[in-house]
């Protein structure tokens, strides 16, 4: 009897430790850009998408030509990144949604501006 009790106690922990992942398996994954990749004018990509936090963008791109910079509202809207904004130059970079709102730019020259830059709001 004491078997039992054994194995059904470690099934118990498996499958508590499964459900605790679970909220990746529902995750969703989206390419910026489609199959464009992330480059200019990709500012109006987001539209018509619905994103939720725990889903995972994917920017690819030259690294050699771009990067990615998460930034808040006002470093979106002025093109510009603050102080010690995290970096992605990877050139396949997947960065996971946050709850509200997500920013992203890239800092080369004339990129932003270029609306290389893409704003999401997860659920």
């Amino acid at each position: 009897m004491a078997q039992g009790r054994g194995t059904a106690i470690v099934a118990t922990v498996l499958l508590l430790g499964l459900l605790l992942h679970c909220e990746n398996v529902w995750a969703a994954s989206f390419n910026v850009g489609d199959a464009g990749g992330w480059s200019f004018n990709v500012d109006g990509w987001p539209n018509g998408k619905t994103f939720k936090a725990g889903d995972v963008l994917v920017f690819n791109y030259s690294p050699a030509a771009h990067n990615v910079v998460v930034v808040d509202k006002q470093g979106y809207a002025a093109c510009k990144a603050p102080e010690g904004a995290k970096e992605f130059r990877s050139g396949n970079d997947k960065i996971t949604l946050v709850k509200g709102e997500n920013y992203f730019i890239c800092t080369f020259p004339g990129h932003c501006e270029s609306k290389m830059k893409v704003a999401v709001n997860a659920e």
